[in-house]
């Protein structure tokens, strides 16, 4: 499995509907917001990837378990030059809950040669 198609071997899925919190306050004390375009999780169904910034070449995401995102906001679509457009949301997730961030890289040597060799 390569770097560059990890996040996008994931398929899109449709959003669920989240009830709207009542206080906001108090979701900001309990919660932590993330936003990124949400993709389907390639194997955990209880799980979810959120891909930070899709058109960016910087393929970094998170991973979180879906019973752990209390709430969701639907923001602007991302459009690319091409005219595609990607879904983009801000999900709170509950504090405390475990999550993975991701950020696939290329193992290189990247120790300068000597000037002069």
């Amino acid at each position: 499995m390569t770097s560059e198609s990890y996040p996008q071997e994931a398929v899109k899925f449709q959003l669920q509907a989240y009830q709207k919190p009542k206080n906001i306050q108090i979701l900001k004390e309990t919660h932590v917001a993330f936003s990124g375009s949400p993709q389907k999780h390639p194997y955990d169904t209880d799980k979810v990837i959120l891909v930070a910034d899709p058109f960016s070449t910087n393929n970094a995401y998170y991973e979180f378990n879906k019973n752990d995102i209390s709430y969701l906001e639907e923001l602007p679509n991302l459009v690319n030059l091409d005219g595609e457009a990607i879904t983009m949301v801000r999900i709170w997730v509950k504090k405390m809950s475990v999550g993975i961030r991701c950020s696939p890289f290329i193992v290189e040597d990247t120790r300068m040669p000597a000037i002069g060799t």
